[in-house]
């Protein structure tokens, strides 16, 4: 196995860490929600997947600035281009998503209109009157990029995997 050269830094890592098990319990708990009848457990999950929305909006903004004044590990040398250009484009998409798509869920939300309160700490405040029409609109369009991110998420787990028990070259160490 290769030397792991550029690892990322421990609080890189431990943000990336957190983000992918924030990611990887919200997207099942969003699928499962809207597709039960009611009840507590819908209502739980609900609240789960809008506290961690909010979390991983604020997340990405403190990720985002940390990643601004710290430089990233550079990506191998001997990775291929094409490797290294959709590396970045899934990143790009990630990040933007990470930012987006709980705005998103916010304005539908409130739009609704229902409150998000965050793991019981606070509520976050309604940012537009309440628009059923709106609200369903938008509730679409968030489900559709939670299913295009699921498979940029999906397409990075299988990369870093290749990496690391394939190509064996060092890349999934960095982050580990």
């Amino acid at each position: 196995m290769a030397n792991v050269e550029g690892r990322y830094s421990l609080v890189a890592r431990a943000i990336h860490w957190l983000t992918a098990i924030m990611v990887l319990t919200m997207v099942p708990a969003g699928l499962i929600m809207i597709r039960i009848d009611g009840g507590q457990l819908q209502n739980q999950l609900f609240d789960y997947h809008r506290s961690v929305g909010v979390v991983l909006m604020i997340l990405t903004v403190i990720r985002l600035a940390y990643r601004l004044t710290h430089k990233p590990a550079p990506i191998p040398a001997d990775i291929p281009m094409w490797q290294r250009t959709s590396a970045k484009v899934t990143h790009v998409f990630i990040y933007a998503f990470l930012l987006v798509n709980p705005f998103i869920g916010w304005v539908a939300t409130s739009a609704y209109p229902a409150k998000i309160t965050v793991f019981g700490l606070f509520t976050m405040p309604a940012i537009v009157s309440k628009d059923r029409a709106l609200s369903e609109q938008l509730f679409t369009v968030h489900e559709v990029l939670g299913i295009l991110f699921t498979l940029a998420v999906l397409l990075h787990i299988g990369a870093a995997l290749f990496h690391g028990f394939i190509r064996k070259d060092g890349v999934l160490q960095r982050m580990m």
